[in-house]
C-alpha cells in the first residue's frame, strides 16, 4: 500500500441505535463508502419514519438486536441518554468483544464507553460539526465536515480512515477538551438558529415580505468576514459607539417583542467589550454606550 494512503476499514456490517437525525445520515454515508447497514433502532413514530426513509430495506429492531447483527454500531442517542445506555448494553452482555462502538456526542469522549471497553468494545467518539435536518441533504454535507474525533491511541488510524470515508475531516480533541469543544460549537450554531429566526420575526413585524432574501446576503458576507478576519470584522452601531441608535433599538425592542431585550443586552454587551478590546470602539464613546446597555429601567435579570 502507499504509505500515504490511508487504510480503508474492512467491509462492516454497521447498526444504527437511535434513529434521530444523526445516525440515519452517517449509516447512509458509509453505506456510500461500501459498507452494509443491516439494523436500526428507533422508538419514536418520527424515528421510525425517518429509518425507513433514510434506510429503506434496513430492518428496524431492538437495540439488542442491532448488537448482534453489527460490527460496527453507531450510538446516536441525546447526551443525557448515552451513559446509561452504554452502561445496560454492558450488563446485559449485548456488545461482542471486538466491536466497534461510536457514539457521536460532542460531549463526551471515549471514557464514556468505559463500561462497554470493558466489555471488549473499541471505542470510538465521532462527532461531525454540523447541524442536521433528517434528510438525505445531510450526506451531502458531510463532505467537508470537520468531525471532532477522539479515540484511543491504537484505533486513531480506524477513526480516521472512517471519518474520511463519511466524507468528513478528522479534527483531534483531547478526552478533557471535548466539553469546551462541545460548548464553542453550540455557542455559534445553536444559538445562531435563535438569533436569526428571532432576526427575520422582526423584520415580517417592521413589514419585509422576505425576510431570509434580505438576510442572506447579509449573513453570508458577516459569517465570510468573521471567519476570515475575527473580531476585527466587527460593524454596526454597537462597535462605532452609536449609544443613541442603540437606545432606539432597545426601547423599539421593549414596544414591539420584549422576549428579544434580554438577548439582545447581553449580546451588545459582549460584543462592546470585544470592540473596546480590540480598539475599534472608542474609549470616549464606550462610556454612554455601556450606560444604555446596564438598562437600569427594563434589564429583567
Amino acid at each position: 500500500m502507499n504509505p500515504t494512503q490511508q487504510p480503508r476499514p474492512a467491509r462492516l456490517a454497521v447498526g444504527v441505535v437511535g434513529a434521530g437525525r444523526v445516525g440515519p445520515a452517517l449509516a447512509r454515508a458509509l453505506q456510500q463508502a461500501g459498507h452494509r447497514p443491516v439494523a436500526v433502532s428507533g422508538v419514536s413514530d418520527a424515528s421510525v419514519r425517518r429509518a425507513a426513509r433514510m434506510l429503506p430495506d434496513v430492518p428496524l429492531v431492538p437495540p439488542a438486536q442491532v448488537f448482534e447483527l453489527a460490527d460496527l454500531v453507531l450510538l446516536t442517542v441525546p447526551d443525557d441518554a448515552l451513559p446509561s445506555l452504554v452502561e445496560g448494553l454492558a450488563e446485559t452482555g449485548a456488545i461482542r468483544p471486538g466491536q466497534l462502538l461510536v457514539h457521536t456526542s460532542g460531549r463526551y469522549g471515549t471514557s464514556v464507553l468505559d463500561p462497554a471497553r470493558r466489555a471488549g468494545a473499541l471505542p470510538l467518539a465521532l462527532h461531525p460539526a454540523m447541524t442536521f435536518t433528517g434528510t438525505e441533504v445531510d450526506v451531502q454535507r458531510l463532505a467537508g465536515c470537520s468531525f471532532g474525533v477522539t479515540a484511543p491511541q491504537e484505533l486513531r488510524l480506524a477513526a480516521e480512515a472512517l471519518v474520511i470515508e463519511m466524507g468528513g475531516e478528522p479534527e483531534w480533541i483531547a478526552e478533557q477538551n471535548r466539553p469546551l469543544y462541545h460548548a464553542a460549537l453550540a455557542l455559534s450554531a445553536n444559538h445562531l438558529v435563535t438569533l436569526v429566526a428571532q432576526s427575520m420575526e422582526l423584520l415580517q413585524m417592521a413589514g419585509v415580505e422576505h425576510p431570509d432574501r434580505m438576510l442572506g446576503p447579509l449573513l453570508g458576507a458577516a459569517l465570510d468576514n468573521a471567519l476570515r478576519s475575527g473580531d476585527a470584522a466587527l460593524t454596526g452601531p454597537v462597535a462605532r459607539g452609536d449609544a443613541g441608535t442603540v437606545a432606539v433599538h432597545v426601547s423599539e425592542l421593549r414596544k414591539h417583542a420584549p422576549g428579544t431585550v434580554a438577548g439582545y443586552l447581553a449580546m451588545a454587551r459582549t460584543t462592546a467589550d470585544r470592540a473596546l478590546a480590540h480598539g475599534l470602539l472608542k474609549p470616549e464613546l464606550a462610556e454612554d454606550l455601556l450606560g444604555v446597555l446596564a438598562d437600569k429601567d427594563g434589564d429583567a435579570r
